[in-house]
This record gives structure tokens, C-alpha cells and sequence, in this order.
């Protein structure tokens, strides 16, 4: 099983709604960063992909028709050639409110989890020193490259291949690409600040 969508946007983009939807379009699970918690070993292979190391991406996606999210979404260049057919769904967002939304659920969330496993604090490091290259803690630097990341996606995708999806686009640009059905239900909407909030809060509850 080969990959069909090849998600470019970062987190806090609608990736965590864009899961739950492609995997409604394409019946099959999307990865997702939440994926990274459930197979040991991701964390591993991600830190040696941001290193510029190797990496058997089939392997790593078995299973999986889809990826958004981070760290799949930094790697949208080596995925896209990895699987030359994959539709590339870039998920957009105004670069204020998605400041706003990171500054307040992932990036806070790296600096006060203590107790994440070595592997990930790993992951973690080589992802925003190798390959994201900007401080979490910098408003400026962070727009920056959020701005930068979206800019060569849309420069250097052939327009044929390339998505740009914003929340509020819903099924249909997605369906339409994928030259499927829209599903007749409510487009789904998850991990919201809210969400993402409480999940950490219980994350921590836990490990007291």
C-alpha cells in the first residue's frame, strides 16, 4: 500500500480534522503524529529522517494511505517522490491565529512534559534544529518559517498535484481530488485548543 495523500501542512493547521476525514473518504488510517505514540520506533525514525539519514518509508507507513500532521508534513519533499501519485494536501491557515493556536497547545506542551521518553525528546530535538529550524519560543521566527514552509510547497509542487485546503473548505476540495463522493455527513472537526488542552492535562494527571 502506497501512500495517496502526502499532507504539506504543519500542526495546528486542521490536521488532526483532515485525519478523521481522509480516513472517512479513503477507508483507511491516516498517521498522524498521535501515530508516533502508538508505534515504538517512529520516534527513532523520524530522528534519523530530520538527521538526513535513510529511511524505508514503506515500511514506516504499512498500513497507512494517507499522513498529515507532523513530522510527516516537514518531509512533504521526500514523500512526494517517494510516491510520485499522491495527491499533496497543503492545509493553510493564517499565520497569526496559527501562532496563537501553537504558542498555546504543541509548543508549551514540549517544554512542560518532563517526562516524555528519551526517543521523543530526541525526535523533538532533531525535528526543529534539523529540519524546522526555528525557535518554538520565537513569534517572529516561528511566522517566519510557517510562511517560508507554505511558500515552497506552493512553488515547487506541480499544480496538478497540489491541494491548498483551509477548515472552512470542507469535503469538497478534498473529495474532488481524490475524484471521490462527498460524504453526506458533517465534516468533522477535533483537537481543537480545548482539546488538545485537556488531553495534555490528563497526559500529566497520569504521570503524577
Amino acid at each position: 500500500m502506497s501512500l495517496r495523500v502526502v499532507g504539506a501542512g504543519v500542526g495546528r493547521t486542521g490536521t488532526m480534522s483532515l485525519k478523521l476525514a481522509l480516513e472517512r473518504l479513503l477507508g483507511s488510517p491516516c498517521y498522524h503524529m498521535l501515530e508516533v505514540f502508538q508505534h515504538p520506533g517512529h520516534a527513532d525514525v523520524w530522528r534519523h529522517a530530520a538527521r538526513g539519514e535513510n529511511v524505508d518509508w514503506d515500511a514506516l507507513f504499512e498500513g497507512f494511505v494517507a499522513a498529515v500532521d507532523w513530522p510527516a508534513g516537514s518531509f512533504w519533499p521526500e514523500l512526494s517522490r517517494q510516491y510520485p501519485d499522491a495527491l499533496v494536501l497543503l492545509s493553510l491557515r493564517d499565520p497569526e491565529e496559527w501562532w496563537e493556536s501553537a504558542s498555546h497547545t504543541i509548543f508549551p506542551s514540549m517544554r512542560k512534559s518532563p517526562n516524555l521518553p528519551p526517543d521523543w525528546k530526541a525526535m523533538i530535538e532533531a525535528l526543529f534544529t534539523k529540519r524546522w529550524g526555528a525557535d518554538p519560543n520565537d513569534r517572529e521566527a516561528s511566522i517566519r518559517r510557517f510562511n517560508e514552509h507554505n511558500a515552497r510547497v506552493i512553488a515547487e509542487v506541480p499544480r496538478e498535484r497540489l491541494l491548498i485546503w483551509r477548515a472552512g473548505d470542507g469535503w469538497g476540495p478534498i473529495a474532488r481530488a481524490l475524484e471521490l463522493p462527498v460524504p453526506d455527513e458533517p465534516f468533522p472537526r477535533a483537537n481543537t485548543r480545548e482539546d488538545f488542552q485537556a488531553r495534555i492535562a490528563s497526559h500529566a494527571a497520569a504521570e503524577q
